[in-house]
C-alpha cells in the first residue's frame, strides 16, 4: 500500500470530512428576511387554507415562469397525482425508467399502468423514438421528465403527441430555472408539476407546484387541491387535501428572491468539479448547453467501468467513508423497483440504455454548503482511490458480508 492509499479512511486514514457532506443538502437563503416573514406569518395566525404567503408565491412563480396559471401544492408528488386526475389520464401512459420512483407512482396509485421507455443516453431523458413503439390502443399520454434539468425533447415529443391523439405532460422536478430555447420549462404541455423540496435547490422546506397555460385544467387542479370546495361549504368536485402551507410558501419565496445566487454558486462549483475531474480516464462529467438556462444543482458523473479500475459502486464505497454521500440517482431504474419489476419483469429487456447507463451514475455534493476547497478534495479523493484501485478493492472485499 502507498504512503498516499493510507490517507483513504477505507484504508485507516481519518475521513476526508469530520460533518457529512450531502447531496441536496438545503440552501436556506436570507435567513433574516425568512424569519421576518415567519414573524408576519404569526402575527396574522394565517397558517394554512390559501393564505398570503401562498397567494404571493403563486404570482411570483408566475411571472418568473411567464405562464398563466401556478397552483402550489404539498409536495410534488401529490401535485402529479393532481395534474393527472385532472387531466383524465387513464389506461396506459408512457414515462422514463430512469426518473425518480414518483413519476410511476403517481399513476399506478390511481390504477393507471406506467409503460417505461428507454432514455436518450446523451441526454438521460425519455427518447422520443422509443416512446413511438410503446404507443397502443390503450395509451392516453406521454408523462416525461426533465432529468437533470436538461429539458426533455419536447418538440419531438409534442409532435408524437399531437399526431398520435395524446396528452402530454411533464415532472419538472429538476428543472425550475430551466430553459428551452428561449422558453422556460413550465409551460410545455398540458401541465408541468416542480418540487420544492428540502433537497432541490430552491426549496420550500417541502412543496411543489402544478404550472399550466390552460384555464379550464388550472380550475380543477385548484379544486382538487382543496377537496373540490368552491367557496365555503360548497364542494363541486372531487379533491383531496394537498395545500401548500404559509411556513412552506415564505421559504419559497424568500429562495425564489435568491434564485440568481443560488444558480451562480451551483454554476461555479460545477465549473470546479469539471476543472478537478478533468483527464481521468473513464470519467466523463454531464455537460449543460451554456445557450439554455439551467440550475446546475446536480453534478452528475458517469463511471464508465470498462476504463477505470474501480466501479461506481466501489467509488461510492470509498466516498461514504470520507462522509461524502455520493447517490446512485436513479438506479437500478424504476422498473426495477417494486411493484414494477414483479408487475414487469420483462421490462429491462426493452431498456437497453437505461440498464446500462443507472449502474454508471455518481451525484455529487453541490449547493451553497460546498465550496470550492470541499470540490478539490471531494475530486482528490477519487483519483487516490483509482490510483489505490487495488488496495480499496481488496479492502471493500474483506469488510463485505460472507
Amino acid at each position: 500500500m502507498s504512503a498516499d492509499a493510507r490517507r483513504l479512511a477505507l484504508l485507516g486514514g481519518e475521513p476526508l470530512f469530520a460533518a457529512t457532506l450531502h447531496v441536496g443538502r438545503p440552501n436556506i437563503g436570507d435567513r433574516t428576511r425568512l424569519l421576518q416573514r415567519f414573524n408576519d406569518m404569526l402575527d396574522r395566525r394565517w397558517l394554512s387554507n390559501n393564505g398570503p404567503f401562498v397567494q404571493e408565491f403563486e404570482r411570483a412563480i408566475e411571472k418568473y415562469l411567464g405562464v398563466r396559471h401556478a397552483i402550489c401544492v404539498c409536495n410534488a408528488t401529490i401535485g402529479l397525482e393532481i395534474a393527472i386526475r385532472a387531466a383524465d389520464l387513464k389506461g396506459e401512459v408512457i414515462v422514463p425508467a430512469y426518473t425518480f420512483v414518483a413519476t410511476a407512482h403517481a399513476l399506478q396509485w390511481q390504477e393507471i399502468t406506467p409503460v417505461f421507455a428507454d432514455m436518450d443516453p446523451a441526454t438521460h431523458n425519455l427518447d422520443p423514438a422509443r416512446v413511438e413503439r410503446h404507443i397502443t390502443p390503450r395509451t392516453t399520454a406521454i408523462l416525461g421528465t426533465h432529468v437533470w434539468g436538461r429539458p426533455c425533447a419536447v418538440e419531438p415529443l409534442q409532435e408524437i403527441a399531437k399526431r398520435r391523439g395524446l396528452k402530454l405532460m411533464f415532472d419538472a422536478a429538476h428543472a425550475f430555472g430551466c430553459s428551452d430555447g428561449a422558453r422556460m420549462v413550465g409551460g410545455f404541455g398540458l401541465a408541468e408539476v416542480f418540487s420544492f423540496h428540502a433537497t432541490k435547490f430552491l426549496n420550500s422546506f417541502e412543496g411543489g407546484a402544478i404550472t399550466t397555460n390552460d384555464d379550464a385544467l388550472a380550475h380543477r387542479i385548484r379544486l382538487m387541491t382543496n377537496f373540490g370546495f368552491a367557496g365555503f361549504d360548497n364542494v363541486i368536485h372531487i379533491g383531496t387535501n394537498g395545500k401548500m402551507t404559509e411556513a412552506s410558501a415564505l421559504m419559497g419565496l424568500t429562495s425564489l428572491e435568491g434564485i440568481d445566487h443560488l444558480i451562480s454558486v451551483n454554476r461555479a462549483n460545477y465549473g470546479v468539479y469539471r476543472e478537478n475531474l478533468a483527464g481521468i480516464p473513464g470519467l466523463s462529467l454531464i455537460s449543460y448547453d451554456p445557450a439554455v438556462l439551467n440550475n446546475y444543482q446536480y453534478v452528475v458523473v458517469e463511471v464508465d467501468d470498462s476504463v477505470t479500475p474501480l466501479n461506481r459502486d466501489e467509488l461510492v464505497s470509498v466516498l461514504h467513508a470520507e462522509n461524502v454521500l455520493a447517490r446512485k440517482y436513479f438506479w437500478p431504474g424504476v422498473h426495477r423497483m417494486e411493484p414494477y419489476r414483479s408487475l414487469f419483469p420483462h421490462a429491462g429487456l426493452l431498456l437497453p440504455d437505461t440498464q446500462r447507463i443507472a449502474p454508471r451514475v455518481i451525484v455529487l455534493p453541490t449547493g451553497t454548503g460546498v465550496n470550492g476547497e470541499d470540490i478539490a478534495r471531494v475530486c482528490g479523493c477519487i483519483r487516490l482511490a483509482l490510483e489505490n484501485a487495488t488496495e480499496v478493492r481488496q479492502k471493500l472485499a474483506s469488510t463485505r458480508p460472507a
